[in-house]
């Protein structure tokens, strides 16, 4: 790995549905921090990258220990997601002369991401003029509602993919799609859906479906479940979970 990516962890959001008295990448996973387990994930594969952790300004919770990267940067969060990552973005391109960098956009609460899956995304991407996401292809037979709770339609699942993170793209195409979904007041829930609207088409790559994103109560047991087969597996670095 020539040049490892630069990395933003947007961790400025409250977790409102997971009901607790804490944002939820501090919600204790497997004797630790969702935070704790997700950064060490990715230090796993890029030691050497360089990461943007996006916080709220007022968080009280926030443990700088908790961060196994030499070089960091803590930048502020913003109301929204994508207001995070464009926060990020400018921060970095002070620092970065190339806008041909890559960059990684990881959601803190994905502590499962295989090491592998990293590693074949790097791959994927590393020669790509656009950039692109892990996802994985939608097995389930997919309903529509038509919003008094009952089924409208079932849509056809061929081609239907579900979005993963890590998303990575170029410095200067990501920060050009987020500057248009702003301007353009289009919702960006996630990096490549601002890439699409600019015309451009995000590379998929094939990621495991593990890769939980741990959005209710039950999700924190079934993470913690994964990270215990992963290790069984010898899935995790040796020592990954040792520190």
């Amino acid at each position: 790995m020539s040049r490892p990516p630069w990395l933003i962890v947007p961790a400025a959001g409250s977790g409102r549905r997971m009901d607790a008295d804490r944002p939820k990448q501090y919600l204790p996973l497997a004797g630790r921090t969702v935070m704790w387990h997700t950064l060490r994930r990715l230090h796993s594969v890029f030691p050497g990258a360089r990461l943007c952790l996006c916080l709220d300004e007022a968080d009280a919770c926030f443990d700088p220990s908790s961060v196994p990267f030499a070089h960091w940067q803590r930048v502020a969060g913003g109301a929204e997601r994508a207001d995070s990552v464009r926060n990020a973005l400018e921060w970095i391109a002070g620092q970065e002369e190339d806008d041909q960098a890559l960059v990684f956009v990881h959601d803190v609460a994905r502590p499962c991401v295989s090491p592998e899956d990293l590693r074949h995304l790097y791959a994927a991407l590393a020669e790509d003029a656009v950039g692109g996401l892990l996802a994985a292809p939608v097995a389930d037979t997919m309903k529509r509602d038509d919003g008094q709770g009952r089924v409208a339609a079932t849509e056809e699942r061929a081609g239907l993919w579900h979005a993963l993170t890590p998303q990575g793209f170029r410095l200067g195409v990501l920060r050009q799609a987020l500057d248009a979904a702003r301007r353009a007041e289009l919702p960006s829930t996630d990096e490549a859906s601002a890439v699409e609207a600019t015309g451009l088409s995000p590379r998929l790559v094939f990621g495991r479906r593990d890769n939980l994103k741990i959005t209710h109560p039950d999700d924190l047991v079934l993470a913690e479940q994964i990270l215990a087969a992963q290790a069984s597996c010898s899935l995790s670095p040796a020592g990954e979970e040792a520190d």
